[in-house]
């Protein structure tokens, strides 16, 4: 340990992993709220602009299927430092960038290394804190990933109006130098318990937690937590921008920062779970996210903007205790599980942006509010599945 006080050491070690979590997720989800923008500058439709945020969410999945296995085999920590250097690098290269083609290329890197600390510090959190630790450090670390799906969109917003595109992957470039530096000085390595299986025999045993009924069905709520969050975000604001509203951009940022609200709820996760326990609350948290989400759709004034809080802070109680089901359950696949639901949840949000954009285009937003709404109510219904752990696993 590096501080003599374990306490001090964990509490650090948890700002850490969680600021990290923040930032890094910035880049991913920054370009909700610049797709005009994005469009007058790369000269591209709408479609094309919505790629520059979802290229980035789809290879950052994909990554996670390869870290996975890789981090169980080498270690975390030493994926840790190479997430953050790569990404660090790449969004400096993207500020410098007015290729449309050229920055995808660069939003690729930027995922490849962004996949290589978030999730894997989820992993490495499971290797290094104690079991009565890990519950509350998911929460806080999942807050960090709410919290910036929200101040991504804030800060974007801003930044563009005020100094302009390029200083947005600027200023995030230095806030990833900072992390790095942390990384490398704060953060200890993790015990030698490194699996002994070759690299190809973790790929194949991907395939054992699919087989695992109660992780399959946690790994499918992976897929509509994020997708029906972005995708909320994305039908809200052009529910706001249009009649009978017409918000001004301001405003809309306004709308946003509500959110950032709600988010917080992540840090109480552990004491709601064990009170309630963490099925219960789960499932309870989960009809609520829908019952808001309804409520969006059917409420004609600025009502839905104090419902899309409500949504939000359900969402953000249900992740992390979904991501601490998965760790529990993963048993000695921990690393993999954590890496593979990362894989599940980052592609349902790419996919619930396009998803809510297209609902837009083609009816209007009591449908598209509805139509997530519902996808909620049947991961509701598909909760009661879920069985509470006897025991948890180290």
């Amino acid at each position: 340990m590096i501080f003599s006080n374990e306490k001090l050491q964990f509490t650090i070690m948890t700002i850490i992993l969680s600021w990290a979590g923040l930032i890094i997720l910035m880049s991913m989800y920054f370009t909700i709220p610049l797709t005009d923008i994005l469009m007058n500058t790369f000269h591209v439709n709408e479609t094309m602009a919505i790629w520059i945020g979802s290229i980035f969410s789809l290879t950052y999945a994909l990554c996670c299927l390869i870290y996975g296995p890789l981090s169980d085999r080498y270690g975390r920590k030493i994926f840790l430092i190479f997430g953050i250097s790569i990404l660090t690098i790449a969004t400096f290269i993207c500020a410098f960038i007015n290729n449309y083609t050229l920055l995808l290329i660069f939003r690729i890197l930027q995922g490849i290394g962004a996949a290589a600390f978030v999730p894997i510090s989820l992993a490495y959190i499971g290797d290094v804190y104690p079991l009565e630790k890990r519950k509350s450090a998911f929460g806080f670390m999942t807050s960090g990933f709410l919290i910036s799906s929200v101040l991504a969109q804030l800060f974007a917003t801003l930044i563009q109006k005020y100094l302009g595109l390029n200083w947005i992957y600027i200023i995030l470039a230095i806030l990833y130098l900072i992390t790095s530096i942390l990384t490398i000085t704060f953060l200890p390595k993790e015990s030698a318990n490194k699996h002994k299986n070759s690299i190809f025999l973790n790929f194949l045993n991907i395939k054992n937690l699919l087989f695992n009924k109660q992780l399959s069905i946690s790994f499918s709520f992976s897929f509509i937590l994020l997708f029906s969050l972005i995708g909320m975000y994305t039908i809200l604001e052009a529910f706001l921008l249009a009649p009978p509203f017409y918000f001004t951009e301001q405003q809309v940022f306004l709308a946003r920062a509500v959110g950032l609200i709600g988010t917080v709820m992540c840090i109480l996760t552990g004491k709601i779970s064990d009170k309630f326990g963490e099925i219960q609350s789960f499932r309870t948290c989960l009809g609520i996210a829908s019952i808001a989400l309804f409520l969006m759709a059917i409420t004609p004034n600025l009502l839905t903007i104090v419902f899309s809080l409500l949504f939000v802070a359900s969402i953000s109680l249900v992740v992390p205790i979904n991501i601490t089901l998965i760790s529990q359950r993963a048993a000695n696949q921990r690393g993999t599980a954590l890496l593979f639901n990362a894989f599940i949840l980052f592609i349902g949000a790419s996919i619930g942006p396009m998803l809510a954009t297209k609902l837009m285009q083609v009816s209007n937003a009591f449908v598209s509010f509805s139509t997530f709404s519902g996808i909620l109510l049947l991961g509701c219904l598909a909760s009661f599945f879920l069985k509470e752990n006897k025991s948890a696993p180290e």
